[in-house]
């Protein structure tokens, strides 16, 4: 007897019962691609979902009159899908939801970044986009990944680089739509792109140059294309950058010598000793209350007549640069000297009577 086989009556029933679920199956066999996505369309409809689904988005103020123009396309390219959508300029709101024409349940989805890529100023060709099955979007919110105000614009400034030379080359390398707008960054393509792209956000808020990033993604773009190097580590080829802090020079800020006196200073006077001085003290209430309101009014008064001052500003002409005319000193009369100009008309004359007495006899 083997050491496999044995006369367990437990141990053969398990074997039965894995007999049994060993069947052939005619609906799966070697030819069949199990990772293949049928594609849904009108089609090959799926069935209506049973319940509505909807979402709804806000948007900014200053977005409302684009919206507006848009919003028929929006309207046209989502009732293909058999999705309805609503615009409410009251509330400021976008809303998607589902309707019994809905043949695709996942479009729902699609149609709530849609939605959402148009209330952060992404252009609506571009948003449309997303309603296709191989489009993805990522919204990275970089508000709250930099405390200091001045940091945060300058490290989002970095994202776009001079004249939006950066965001450009993090487009091309990742093959996605980036768009930096306000206190969120929107991308758009397909996944493995968006990844990159939330990594090189979020290392540039760390304060880590995008430049670097984009260089090690150029690299491995070139080795995926080597079929000979599908199964080795790339470390190698890989740049690595080091740390260096780079010491600045800080301006030395040199402190004003006091003048050093044996006398302690003055004590400052007291909110009750100011009162007491101007009179305030002994007043009543309503005669503080009229002196504060008097006091306002001046005040208003006087910035009123500043802002004034500057709009009429506006409406002045400006002063036309006065033309000075250069005086020769032959062109004035006073300064002529007539003896020298009797002496070269005569100086002429009497050339030209030369010129004639010689040619007469010449001839």
């Amino acid at each position: 007897m083997s050491d496999n086989e044995s006369n367990d009556p437990a141990v053969e029933k398990t074997q039965k019962k894995k007999v049994n679920h060993r069947k052939p199956k005619p609906w799966d066999h070697d030819g069949i691609d199990h990772w293949k996505i049928d594609p849904v369309d009108a089609d090959n409809p799926l069935p209506a979902p049973l319940e509505e689904s909807s979402f709804a988005t806000l948007f900014p103020k200053y977005k409302e009159k684009y919206i507006r123009e848009i919003w028929p396309l929006v309207t046209r390219s989502l009732k293909t899908y058999g999705i309805l959508c609503e615009l409410n300029l009251i509330e400021g709101s976008m809303t998607v939801k589902t309707s019994r024409k809905t043949y695709d349940p996942y479009i729902i989805i699609k149609s709530r970044d849609l939605i959402k890529l148009l209330a952060r100023s992404v252009p609506v060709q571009q948003a449309l986009k997303i309603l296709k099955d191989d489009m993805h979007c990522d919204i990275v919110k970089i508000k709250n990944l930099v405390r200091n105000k001045e940091r945060f614009v300058k490290r989002r400034q970095r994202l776009l680089g001079p004249n939006g030379c950066t965001l450009k080359a993090i487009e091309l390398v990742t093959e996605c739509y980036v768009l930096v707008q306000g206190n969120t960054v929107s991308a758009m393509g397909n996944i493995k792109g968006l990844k990159n792209v939330r990594r090189i956000i979020e290392k540039c808020m760390q304060n880590v140059h995008p430049i670097y990033l984009i260089k090690t993604l150029m690299i491995k773009r070139e080795l995926e294309n080597d079929p000979k190097l599908k199964e080795e580590s790339w470390d190698r080829f890989l740049p690595t950058f080091k740390k260096k802090n780079v010491k600045r020079k800080k301006s030395k800020i040199v402190p004003k010598k006091k003048e050093q006196t044996p006398f302690p200073p003055a004590q400052t006077p007291r909110k009750v000793d100011l009162q007491l001085e101007s009179g305030e003290y002994f007043m009543s209430k309503e005669e503080k209350r009229s002196k504060a309101k008097e006091q306002r009014k001046e005040k208003n008064a006087v910035s009123k007549k500043n802002k004034q001052a500057e709009r009429a500003k506006e409406f002045v002409a400006p002063k036309e640069a006065s033309r000075k005319r250069k005086k020769d000193d032959n062109t004035d009369a006073t300064d002529l000297d007539i003896e020298k100009l009797k002496k070269k008309f005569k100086k002429k004359s009497s050339a030209k009577k030369d010129a004639g007495s010689a040619s007469n006899y010449v001839l």
